[in-house]
């Protein structure tokens, strides 16, 4: 994710390891719809970092697991993060709770924003947690930028999303507030 000073790179993480996800999907939906001064990267690997053991997260960066530097190399790379997560058991999956926790002894996550889509009303709990958390580490979260966007069939795929008028345009609307964020962002940057 190679940054370029007139586009806004955004990395998207779900929170499912479902192959065919509804987080999944809104994502790769705003992947589709997002502006042309916009790249949305889909973030895949964070079934494959290992369990946090903060004996690995050291300073000298000895030890580090190869996965959690590539993670982290690209979180640090995004402009933004646009997350979406289900909810188990009234929390967050603990596969999506291990990749934050990685993020924990990053210098480049202090100070990132991120955006959170929804897709399910009901999901309150880890909707409640993922903030906390991501205060908690020093995110700047995009109220502007997060909301519900309630998908009428669990089945829906990115295209379908993306079909769908009321849908797109409640993801072009958050897009454009993260471009918005993004380029003020780059402005106080300067």
């Amino acid at each position: 994710m190679a940054h370029n000073e007139s586009r806004t790179d955004v990395l998207a993480i779900s929170g499912s390891l479902r192959a065919r996800a509804s987080n999944t999907a809104i994502l790769e939906a705003a992947r589709l719809l997002a502006p042309s001064d916009m790249r949305v990267t889909i973030c895949s690997g964070i079934g494959t970092l290992p369990h946090f053991n903060p004996d690995l997260d050291v300073e000298d960066g000895t030890g580090l697991p190869v996965e959690v530097e590539a993670f982290r190399d690209l979180v640090g790379k995004a402009d933004t993060l646009l997350v979406s997560t289900p909810e188990y058991a009234h929390g967050l999956p603990g596969s999506f709770k291990n990749a934050l926790d990685w993020l924990v002894g990053s210098t480049t996550f202090p100070g990132k924003p991120v955006a959170v889509v929804n897709v399910s009303p009901r999901s309150i709990h880890a909707q409640a947690q993922l903030r906390e958390i991501l205060i908690t580490m020093s995110a700047q979260l995009l109220d502007a930028a997060s909301r519900t966007v309630t998908l009428p069939r669990r089945d829906m795929d990115a295209s379908s999303i993306a079909a769908d008028p009321e849908l797109a345009a409640q993801l072009r609307s958050l897009l454009d507030e993260i471009a918005a964020t993004a380029k003020s962002s780059a402005g106080t940057r300067r």
